[in-house]
């Protein structure tokens, strides 16, 4: 698979098949992805991969506390807190798509909860990977990791795998580190749902869509 391939392939898969992801090829794809470039070599990735027991126990942690309407506080800001134009309209616009493609209705909150809710178990995916970053690290770093965030999907696009990236993790980051006895000098950006397509799943059938370079680019010469 070419890169052009993979990046048109790539998806974020929210239904998997019960079907295990062998940890030297996880260490495979984890070796291509270390690949990604940073500033001055800093390489800044700290990852938790957590699978089986370990991850039905997470899960059952998290989905209770969810239940519950309990969450931890966020130790960094994902999104704005104040939506404005055109990114409040692109986030609507993509709910929209996702809820429209399952059949779940604006009033229907209980389905909706439990939509929300599976991020919390990786959407059953036989593995996540968890991200954190040391406190101290500035923006630059994060670019760097996005890099890194990047390759790694792409690179298991190309081995036959299918990816979800989640910033839904950073919601519980005090208890997915007491869980993995993570030290708190860290952040928990996020994870990442990996696994083999359910390709007959409903969800998965929909994509996003993306903007025509003439709306986001100048060329000057």
């Amino acid at each position: 698979m070419t890169v052009k391939q993979a990046l048109e392939k790539r998806k974020s898969v929210r239904a998997f098949l019960d079907k295990d992801v062998p940890t030297e090829l996880i260490k495979e794809l984890l070796n291509q992805a270390k690949l990604a470039p940073s500033g001055v070599n800093m390489q800044p990735w700290q990852i938790c991969v957590v699978s089986g027991a370990k991850k039905r126990e997470l899960e059952t942690t998290l989905c209770q506390k969810f239940d519950d309407g309990i969450f931890d506080e966020m130790e960094y800001e994902y999104y704005p807190k104040v939506w404005q134009e055109p990114y409040k309209s692109r986030r609507k616009e993509t709910g929209l798509l996702m809820y429209e493609t399952l059949g779940i209705t604006r009033e229907d909150k209980e389905r909706q909860h439990e939509q929300w809710k599976a991020n919390y178990r990786a959407f059953d995916a036989p593995v996540v990977l968890l991200f954190f970053i040391d406190k101290h690290l500035e923006a630059g770093s994060y670019l760097d990791y996005g890099m890194f965030l990047q390759s790694f999907m792409l690179a298991a696009t190309a081995s036959g795998l299918a990816t979800c990236p989640q910033a839904a993790y950073a919601s519980y980051a005090k208890s997915i580190k007491e869980a993995l006895h993570v030290k708190d000098d860290s952040i928990l950006l996020g994870g990442i749902a990996l696994g083999y397509e359910d390709e007959q799943a409903l969800v998965n059938s929909y994509r996003t869509t993306r903007l025509k370079i003439e709306d986001f680019v100048r060329f000057y010469e």
